[in-house]
Formats: C-alpha cells, structure tokens, sequence
C-alpha cells in the first residue's frame, strides 16, 4: 500500500513539472495542459485519496497561481477552476483557505465574458459549500476572509454579490459567532448598512435579483442580532437610532414590501386549495409542503427575516427603537398580531436539519422574544 501511495505521489509530482514547463502561447502546448488537467480529473475520480498527495505536491499552487494569472480567459482556466474544486472536496482541511484565496483575483477584477462569470460564481459558491462545515467557520476567520469579502463589498464590483452571500453563510447561525464579532470590529456596519438601505442599481446584471439582494443582507442583519454581545451589540443597535432611525424607516418599508407579495402568493395558494378540495382532491403532506415551498420562493423567508431582525431590536431596551416600529404600523393601520403569527411560524419551521436541543433552544428564544415584543 506504501508503495503504491509513493508511485502515485511520482505520478502527482510528474504531471505538475509537466504543466509547468508547458508554454500555454503555443497551441500545441495548451492543449497538453488541457490533456494534463483531464488525467488529474480522472485520477481524482477514481483515486479520491490522492487529492491529499496533489496538495502536498504543487498542484494547488499551480492552479492558483494559472487561475490568478493575468491573460486572457479561456477554456484552460475555466478547467482549472473545476479541477481545484475537486480536489478540494477531499481536503477539507485545506478547502476554505483556497478558495478564499481562488476568489481574490476577482476583488479589484470584473469577468470580462459569461464564462468567466459562471468561473467566479462556481468558486464563490464553493467556498460557500465549505462554510457550512463549522471547523470552516474558524479556518476562514483565521485567514482574514471576512476583511477580503468586506473589501469586496467596498470595491462594488461584479464581486459583491456573491461576497455577500459568502458573508451570510460565514455568520449565520452559533457557528458564525466569532465572525459576527469580527466582522464589527472591521469596521463591517460601514458596509453592510448602505447596502440595507437600497439594493445596488445593476444588480440585475449580475444575475442577482433584488430579492436575493435583501435576504442576504436581511439575513447577515439577523445574525449579528442574534450573535453579538456586549460593545459590538450596542454599536449594531445604535446604527438604528442614528439619522432619525431612518434605519428603523427602512426595515419596515421592507417589511410591507413583503408582506403585500406574501399576502397576493396566500390568496393565490388558498384559492388553488379551494378548487382541489371542491374536485374532491386530498392535500396531503407532500402537497402542504410544496405549498410552503412555494411561499418562501415567494418571499415568506425575507419576510421571517425581517419580523425577526423587528423583534430583536424591540427587545434592546431602546424606547426610540421601539416606538418608531409601533408609530409605523399604526400610520399603515397594521399589527404586532401579524408580526407576532409570522415569527411562530418561523419558530415551528426552524432548525430543519440541525439537532432536537438547538431546535428546541431557538424556538425558545424566538417565543421570548414575541412575549415581550
């Protein structure tokens, strides 16, 4: 077995002195890193172990180093792309910290064709995929990740989207505790906030829609309420006393926002319920279900999102906070009642996933958090 593990790391070390010594300018040679990229794939494929012995090897490092290489895109990068993502699914250890620094090219760096775009929406989603690991969380700290995607955010290009997205995942949940507290200390409100307070112009270049924009944001706001502490706590809640609480504004125009398109997608599901129960139809589990899917597709979790983010800052002990929320409702001649129905249905479908004592602990604060809302 020994030995066989030493031809394969000859194998590895051969096929990396290959593409190196290959001058991608000549066609002929291109093609062989092309050829050379295709044998790492099917080796991975069949030898999944031997990702190990790639890293340890130079393989990484070549494809970083041919990913971050200034010339013009073509098929050879897009494959590398996907070859780095291979090996990088059987080295969890390494994982986060290549794709973080795979995705840095794109920092001061906007695609110039779709492929390129689909290139840097694959790593970003990747490394989003890597996120979900909790070790992953710390890695990712660690290696300065959250001031990369926060300059991302800054620079407001083709990036940002998807540095938002890896900033949801790195925050959310116990797990994003340390990144929360971090992300404050980078001074991350500066940034975050603006992007509340109205959704970029040319989103819908980038493939993002406007939806997508506002859960993401909606969500990272919900994660620092629900984990932060103590002076970087007071510093979250203070942005939405500033200005008037034009913060406070916002949120609630978000709110009736998608309130009004959960309200139109209820009427539209309930009348569809109607006509299967007069056609004699059962709806059973599974169609209650696509039913549920149907109306977080339509808005409902932005919507949990924001009724939950409503009922933190209503709880900090901020009377101005406080009454702003319940002056507002009132003028639009809603209720605490509506806020309060959303946020229990949020609390019975939390936790999908996650353990029977983290569930039943977060459905307790989330009731609390309504008791005194």
């Amino acid at each position: 077995m020994r030995a066989k593990q030493q031809v394969e790391g000859q194998v590895v070390a051969l096929l990396v002195q290959n593409l190196e010594r290959l001058d991608e300018s000549v066609k002929e040679e291109a093609d062989g890193v092309h050829n050379t990229l295709a044998i790492v794939e099917n080796m991975a494929e069949f030898r999944p172990e031997m990702c190990t012995e790639a890293a340890q090897q130079g393989l990484m490092q070549w494809l970083l180093k041919r990913l971050k290489a200034k010339m013009p895109f073509d098929a050879n990068k897009l494959y590398c792309s996907e070859v780095l993502a291979i090996l990088l699914q059987n080295n969890d250890g390494e994982m986060c910290l290549w794709y973080q620094y795979s995705v840095r090219v794109f920092k001061r760096h906007n695609p110039s064709t779709a492929e390129e775009q689909e290139m840097m929406e694959n790593l970003f989603d990747s490394l989003c995929s890597c996120l979900m690991l909790s070790s992953n969380r710390d890695r990712f700290l660690k290696g300065e990740g959250l001031q990369l995607m926060n300059l991302m955010l800054r620079e407001k290009k083709i990036s940002r989207s998807s540095a938002l997205k890896v900033l949801d995942h790195a925050m959310i949940g116990p797990e994003g505790t340390d990144n929360c507290h971090k992300f404050v200390d980078i001074l991350g409100l500066r940034t975050i906030f603006p992007l509340f307070m109205k959704s970029p112009k040319k989103i819908k270049k980038v493939g993002t829609t406007e939806k997508e924009h506002e859960e993401h944001v909606c969500s990272i706001l919900a994660s620092l309420l629900r984990n932060l502490r103590g002076q970087q706590r007071t510093r979250l809640l203070n942005k939405f006393t500033e200005n008037d609480s034009e913060k406070v504004d916002r949120l609630m125009e978000l709110y009736f926002k998608y309130l009004d398109a959960m309200q139109a997608a209820d009427k539209k599901i309930d009348g569809e319920k109607h006509d299967m129960v007069r056609r004699g139809e059962i709806i059973d589990d599974d169609m209650e279900d696509e039913f549920y899917l149907r109306r977080l597709d339509a808005g409902l979790f932005v919507l949990q999102l924001i009724c939950y983010i409503m009922a933190e800052i209503c709880n900090a002990n901020v009377p101005q906070i406080r009454q702003r929320v319940h002056q507002i409702l009132n003028m639009r001649g809603s209720s605490i009642k509506i806020v309060r129905h959303i946020l229990k249905e949020y609390a019975e479908n939390i936790g999908d996933g996650k353990n029977q004592e983290f569930r039943e602990s977060e459905q307790k604060r989330i009731l609390d958090l309504l008791e005194n809302f």
